[in-house]
């Protein structure tokens, strides 16, 4: 992970994309966020609507009332934390909310039992990294975020032979 951050740093690389594969998946964290978008990104989507010629409310563009990260173990030993910007884990939430009744804690219990008890600990789970301009731009700690996942079925050696 260091290494990459330091590409990401290096003015002839500028890496900005990356696979990764975390050493151990420590937790999952499912942070409350509220339930409305910050005035900016109101602002924001209504000068895209304007653009589109549409109005917000036909839009009905939901903000997700939760940030997601991973807590892992990269392969220096450093535990590190991640977010996760992917939008297929917004539209599991929403998915587990309606399967809930619109439950919210029984919402976030799904979640959190798909992205930890089922794709870290029974997956083998790889990370699609890219870094963001905000945080690029303030030279962050670390400028990556969690923009995908691939987690492949983990197969044993001996299933192989």
């Amino acid at each position: 992970m260091d290494l990459l951050i330091a590409d990401a740093y290096n003015k002839k690389l500028h890496r900005s994309l990356a696979a990764f594969k975390p050493q151990e998946i420590l937790d999952f964290q499912i942070i409350e966020d509220g339930d409305e978008w910050k005035p900016k990104w109101q602002a924001q989507m209504q000068q895209l609507c304007l653009d589109m010629g549409d109005d917000l409310q036909s839009m009905n563009i939901q903000k997700v009332p939760y940030k997601f990260k991973y807590v892992f173990k990269d392969s220096d030993n450093k535990k590190r934390s991640m977010m996760v910007e992917d939008w297929e884990i917004g539209q599991l939430y929403w998915n587990c909310l309606k399967s809930s009744n619109n439950d919210r804690e029984e919402a976030i219990k799904k979640v959190k039992q798909r992205c930890f008890d089922d794709l870290a600990k029974t997956k083998d789970l790889y990370f699609f990294l890219g870094t963001t301009f905000q945080w690029h731009q303030r030279k962050a700690r670390n400028p990556f975020v969690i923009i995908g996942l691939f987690y492949p079925s983990k197969e044993t050696q001996a299933r192989l032979f």
